[in-house]
Parts: structure tokens; C-alpha cells; sequence
């Protein structure tokens, strides 16, 4: 693999041209970096939310005797996340 595939550099080329553009927006480099870095972030949840959403359409159409365990799997996922998060 290229190091141009890399999905690390990637985001990083990316990031720099998104903050880029957002400073020659007037904004100052460090908001426009963080700005950047906010709405990188917020679309890489949103598309692991369509692929999870995706494949748990697929699993509920195509494999229904393993949907409801995966559903319980997701909701598992869920809860530790959320117990870890509230430990601190």
C-alpha cells in the first residue's frame, strides 16, 4: 500500500486542505484547524452510522436468524461505551 492510500494520510491531506479553505475564509488558522478537524470528525460518524445502519438492514433482510443477536450486540457495544465514559 502507497502511503498516498493510507486512510491516515488521507484525513491529514484533508485536514490541511479543509483548514485551508476555511482560512482563506477570513477565519483565523487555529479556528480554522479546529473548525476543520470538528467537521472531519463529524462526517467520519456519520458515515460509520450509514454503514452500521446499512448493515443491519442487510443483516434484518437477508440473515433475520442473526439480526436480533446482532442488535443486542450493537446495544451491548452501546452500554460499555457509555459505563466507560461515565468512569472517567
Amino acid at each position: 500500500m502507497s502511503i498516498e492510500n493510507n486512510p491516515a494520510s488521507v484525513t491529514k491531506q484533508a485536514l490541511a486542505a479543509l483548514a485551508s479553505a476555511i482560512e482563506a475564509q477570513g477565519h483565523k488558522r487555529e479556528y480554522a484547524e479546529a473548525m476543520a478537524a470538528s467537521i472531519i470528525f463529524q462526517a467520519d460518524l456519520d458515515l460509520r452510522n450509514a454503514q452500521l445502519a446499512n448493515l443491519l438492514g442487510w443483516l434484518k433482510q437477508e440473515h433475520e436468524e442473526i439480526y436480533e443477536s446482532a442488535l443486542s450486540v450493537v446495544e451491548s457495544t452501546r452500554q460499555e461505551f457509555e459505563n466507560r465514559v461515565s468512569r472517567g
